[in-house]
């Protein structure tokens, strides 16, 4: 038997407590609200990073001219809070010829906080990045604009220069970690991370953290490596074949933890 699996077998101790750093969901109907009746564990949520817009001064340093564009790119409900923002800021306001590319139907749906849609030559994928990226390549004429993270995915970009299609990146919010000073005496036996920037944030606030019996738990092999790259052991991997959510990789290490 391996020293790894050794390891791991001498880490799987009861699950009583589980810190998920996201916000709580609000369907009560959430798989993790089941984890707690079913397996008699305690959840709490607390996001450990959050978005912050940046100011309109440093959004005139990337010389960015938002109406040179017959395009945009929205990935988040947060890329149209601070795209509009900024608009208002600037004192722009969208032609009716200007259309919109987003990520999902729930995104295009927000739109009509700013704009009244049914007038707007809206675009919306299914649930990822793929399906938004075929629209695109049936308007390879537009001029895209793509309010965007200080820390986002390569996916887009990459997408648009194998194509050759026009895209401006323009960073309009970006991502910090929370203050989670409040935690600084609270122990939970598992600890769920869904980016690296999660990671970032945990060690933001507690440079000194040990990991000790405490077990992480990762989603997406980017996160993983950021587990594997700050030092910590990763225990919990999402997804996986058998479990294809965080919950369902908790459900099959609670199970095996519990004895049950």
């Amino acid at each position: 038997m391996s020293e790894t699996i050794l390891m791991q077998q001498d880490r799987l101790n009861k699950v009583e407590s589980i810190l998920v750093t996201q916000a709580r969901p609000t369907d009560e109907k959430s798989p993790y609200f089941e984890l707690e009746r079913r397996y008699s564990v305690k959840v709490d949520f607390r996001p450990f990073i959050e978005v912050q817009g940046i100011s309109f001064k440093d959004f005139r340093k990337q010389r960015i001219n938002i109406m040179e564009h017959t395009a945009i790119i929205f990935t988040s409900r947060n890329a149209v809070d601070n795209f509009f923002r900024i608009c208002k800021e600037a004192k722009l306001e969208m032609p009716a010829e200007m259309k919109y590319f987003c990520v999902t139907e729930q995104t295009a749906n927000y739109l009509q906080k700013y704009i009244q849609i049914r007038k707007r030559k809206i675009f919306s994928g299914q649930k990822t990045a793929a399906d938004l990226l075929d629209l695109i390549k049936k308007h390879k004429t537009e001029k895209f604009l793509f309010p965007c993270s200080d820390k986002r995915r390569n996916d887009i970009p990459e997408f648009m220069g194998n194509y050759e299609l026009h895209l401006t990146e323009a960073v309009m919010y970006e991502t910090v970690s929370s203050n989670l000073s409040d935690l600084t005496e609270v122990f939970y036996d598992v600890i769920c991370f869904f980016s690296p920037s999660g990671i970032t944030s945990l060690f933001h606030n507690f440079p000194d953290f040990k990991q000790n019996k405490t077990r992480i738990a990762a989603f997406g092999p980017t996160t993983a490596k950021a587990v594997a790259d700050a030092g910590l052991i990763l225990d919990i991997e999402a997804p996986m074949p058998n479990a294809p959510s965080m919950t369902g990789a908790l459900e099959i290490y609670i199970k095996k933890a519990n004895n049950i």
